[in-house]
């Protein structure tokens, strides 16, 4: 068996996907996700120009020397585009070992250690109450775990609330050039201790309770903030501050025992070795799409597993179902598997392209069955929704000053 071709499809179903499709002499295909938000096309002409020529004519099965080839053999290793491009083939080439095999990906990697992946649900509001309100909605649904996001009085706009769109496809798919935010550390300290002690109070205390800071306070400001919200038990706190810098969180975890996560924007395990070794954190959030594929995310869950850091990948709306599914394979087979971030189907035009069996009910997913990742895309159906240009934001504090987003 050799790959024979390989397609790099760019569809906007109300936001960007990049999806790989190898194709093999015998007809056998499989899928991969290489999307980069706000750096589509970089990924997409990476595949074309310099990935995809080099491939074709190799054995397909041979995922770990193809994996290896593209990231060894470059003198540019690692790097988001480079890592989602090999992300992208790699998880096509599992899809493809799995359908050789006729086995689900998960028993490729060593069958079960649970009966489905637990799923963690997005509230948010223009106000407390609203997001309150949609918690207690996600509970009745089933969902165990859900993360907390409201509207920062005296700021015009808020990381995670939705204000008067419908969805996350609605809000970041029509942004030609990156909108420009404000932040204030002060404003926002005044929001989120009372976010969370009334949800405490409404909610209860069976309920696992998350929060996304999204890296916008200082070490020692993420260290208050851990500690401050210790009487309210969360699951963990997301991305309190920057870790380029991977020793900022040995400050952070001095001071609080408030559990952390981190890893979203990681391509590969060197982002993250110092944090997981030195148990400077909890959970390791990394994406397959961005840290190299099922390959690559694997090696990060397995390091993590010695430290006693639990995987919870990132699971945000700019990943396709694919990755989704990749994940889920994932997350059945990890011994420390913790949770899985969920942000629902997709918009109508996203299902339609995007197909797949992999049921959610009480706010758990079960994996498909199907052989490889079980998931199948539309080609005809994705041309219909060509690329758009668009970006995620820009943030700034209130005097002008760039600021982390």
């Amino acid at each position: 068996m050799k790959i024979k071709d390989i397609k790099i499809l760019v569809t906007c179903p109300g936001r960007n996907f990049v999806t790989v499709k190898v194709v093999t002499d015998e007809g056998i295909y499989g899928l991969g996700d290489a999307t980069l938000n706000g750096r589509e096309m970089a990924v997409a002409t990476c595949l074309e120009e310099h990935v995809a020529p080099c491939l074709i004519g190799r054995d397909p099965q041979n995922i770990e020397d193809i994996w290896q080839y593209l990231y060894k053999g470059v003198y540019w290793r690692r790097g988001p585009i480079g890592m989602a491009a090999i992300a992208a083939i790699d998880m096509a080439l599992w899809d493809i070992k799995g359908k050789i095999a006729g086995l689900p990906v998960y028993q490729l990697l060593g069958g079960r250690s649970r009966k489905a992946a637990t799923l963690y649900a997005h509230a948010n509001g223009e106000s407390i109450d609203e997001t309150l309100d949609n918690a207690a909605a996600l509970m009745e649904d089933g969902f165990k775990a859900i993360r907390l996001q409201s509207a920062i009085p005296g700021l015009p706009v808020t990381y995670g609330v939705l204000g008067d769109k419908k969805d996350y496809f609605e809000l970041q798919g029509n942004r030609p050039l990156p909108p420009e935010e404000e932040w204030s550390t002060k404003k926002y300290f005044n929001l989120v201790i009372e976010l969370f002690e009334r949800a405490r109070e409404r909610l209860g205390d069976d309920i696992h309770l998350l929060h996304d800071v999204h890296s916008r306070l200082t070490p020692i400001e993420a260290a208050r903030l851990g500690k401050l919200l210790e009487p309210y038990d969360l699951m963990f706190l997301e991305d309190a501050c920057i870790a380029e810098n991977q020793e900022s969180y040995k400050l952070v975890r001095n001071h609080t025992t408030t559990p952390l996560a981190i890893g979203e924007t990681y391509n590969s395990i060197w982002d993250c070795k110092e944090l997981i070794e030195n148990q400077w954190i909890d959970y390791i959030r990394t994406a397959a799409t961005h840290a190299g594929g099922i390959t690559g995310l694997r090696r990060i869950i397995d390091f993590a597993g010695i430290h006693d850091v639990k995987s919870a990948p990132h699971g945000a709306p700019d990943l396709s179902p694919i990755c989704f599914a990749a994940h889920i394979h994932l997350n059945i087979w990890a011994p420390n598997f913790g949770i899985q971030e969920y942000v629902g189907p997709g918009n109508e035009e996203m299902q339609r392209i995007f197909k797949h069996n992999i049921k959610v009910e009480d706010g758990m997913a079960f994996v498909s069955d199907a052989p490889g990742l079980g998931v199948e895309f539309d080609e005809e159906a994705a041309a219909e929704f060509p690329y758009k240009r668009s970006y995620l934001p820009v943030s700034r504090l209130e005097d002008g000053t760039m600021w982390h987003w």
